[in-house]
C-alpha cells in the first residue's frame, strides 16, 4: 500500500491499538512488508482480525494499557522502535457519553504518556503517526472540514480527539518530535466487531435476516472510508515524516463523498440483496454532530494520496469478510 517498496523492510515499529479495526489491518500490512512489529495489547480478543488472521504469531506483544506510562516507556526502551503508530483509543461515541472518564483517560492521558515516552527516547523514535478523527473538529458552521479549522469538540468523544491533536502539536512545536496527524471520518471494513456502528451492525443484522438498527433518525451525514485506504494513508504519512515540510502537519483522509446513514444502509442492502428488510429507526443517538465530512485536498496535494476503493467496492469486500466470519462461527 505504501509508495516506498523497501521502506518498511526490517524496520522496528510499535503499534498501539493493534487489536482494533485499523490496527489489525495495519499490523498485517507491516508484517507483509517485512517490518518487526511490537503491539501494545490491553485485552486478548480472539475475534480480532489480529488473532483470526494469525498475525499475532508473527509479532512481539507488550501487554498493558495506555494509562500506564511505564508500560509505554518499557515498550520503547526495550524494543527500540524507530516508528510509532498511535491508534490506541476508546473509539465509541456512546461509550464516551455514558462514562467519559475512561475515554479521557485512554485518549488524552494515553496520548501524552506515549509522546512523553517518545520524547525521553528521542534517540530511538524517528517518526510518529497519531490517529485522530474528524470528530476533533467538533461542530463547524462550514463544511467540509479543512485542516486550518479550529479544533473545538464539545461532547466527550469529540473533546478527547481535540485534545489528542493539541497534545500532538505541543510535542512537535515544543520538543520537535517528528509527528504526523491523520484525521479520518467513519472507518469501515472487515474486523470491526463494534456492532453499534452502522456498517458492521447493518451487515450482521441482514446476515441474520433481522432489521438493521439505526440509532439516529437516518439523516446524519458522514464520511465513510475503507480500512485499507486508511492503512495506506497512515503508512504514507510515516514514510514522509523525514520531510520537514510534512512534520507537525495534520492531514484529512476521505473519499470526499459524504452520504446519510440511511443511504449507506440502502447501499449495503442492495449489495446483500436485502432491500425488502426495513431498517428499524430508533432515533436515540446522543452527543453526535449532525453533519461531518472532510476535504482531502491537502493530502492529495502534499502526499499525492488518493483512495483505492470507492464506497461500493469497499462495502463488497467488507460484506464478504463478515460472511466468512459468521460462517466460521457456525462450523
Amino acid at each position: 500500500m505504501g509508495q516506498m517498496n523497501d521502506f518498511w523492510k526490517d524496520r522496528k515499529v510499535l503499534v498501539t491499538g493493534a487489536t482494533g479495526l485499523i490496527g489489525s489491518w495495519l499490523v498485517k500490512e507491516l508484517v507483509l512488508k517485512g517490518s518487526h512489529v511490537v503491539a501494545l495489547v490491553r485485552d486478548i480478543d480472539p475475534q480480532s482480525e489480529l488473532y483470526r488472521s494469525g498475525t499475532i504469531n508473527k509479532i512481539s506483544v507488550v501487554n498493558g494499557n495506555l494509562e500506564d506510562f511505564w508500560t509505554l516507556e518499557r515498550a520503547i526502551n526495550e524494543h527500540e522502535p524507530d516508528t510509532v503508530f498511535h491508534l490506541g483509543a476508546q473509539t465509541l461515541v456512546e461509550v464516551a457519553y455514558r462514562f467519559p472518564l475512561q475515554t479521557f483517560e485512554s485518549n488524552i492521558r494515553g496520548t501524552y504518556n506515549l509522546l512523553e515516552a517518545c520524547r525521553i527516547h528521542r534517540n530511538i523514535v524517528q517518526r510518529i503517526v497519531i490517529a485522530s478523527s474528524d470528530k476533533a473538529y467538533g461542530e463547524q458552521s462550514n463544511l467540509p472540514y479543512t485542516e486550518d479549522m479550529p479544533l473545538k469538540g464539545r461532547h466527550p468523544y469529540e473533546v478527547s480527539k481535540s485534545c489528542t491533536d493539541l497534545i500532538a502539536h505541543t510535542y512537535f512545536h515544543t520538543y520537535g518530535l517528528p509527528i504526523g496527524i491523520a484525521r479520518c471520518g467513519n472507518v469501515y471494513g472487515g474486523g470491526d466487531l463494534n456492532w453499534s456502528r452502522i456498517v458492521p451492525g447493518t451487515i450482521r443484522s441482514l446476515i441474520k435476516g433481522e432489521r438493521p438498527i439505526i440509532r439516529s433518525d437516518g439523516t446524519y451525514v458522514r464520511d465513510y472510508i475503507y480500512v485499507k485506504d486508511v492503512v495506506s494513508a497512515y503508512l504514507l504519512v510515516a514514510e514522509r515524516l523525514d520531510d520537514k515540510e510534512i512534520q507537525g502537519q495534520a492531514f484529512n483522509f476521505s473519499n470526499e463523498k459524504p452520504i446519510t446513514v440511511m443511504e449507506i444502509v440502502k447501499i449495503i442492502q442492495k449489495i446483500m440483496n436485502c432491500e425488502h428488510i426495513e431498517p428499524d429507526i430508533r432515533n436515540y443517538a446522543r452527543g453526535e454532530i449532525k453533519s461531518q465530512y472532510l476535504s482531502a485536498s491537502k493530502a492529495r496535494k502534499l502526499l499525492k494520496w488518493k483512495p483505492m476503493f470507492d464506497l461500493e467496492s469497499g462495502i463488497r469486500e467488507t460484506v464478504e469478510w463478515y460472511k466468512d466470519f459468521f460462517g466460521d462461527k457456525k462450523k
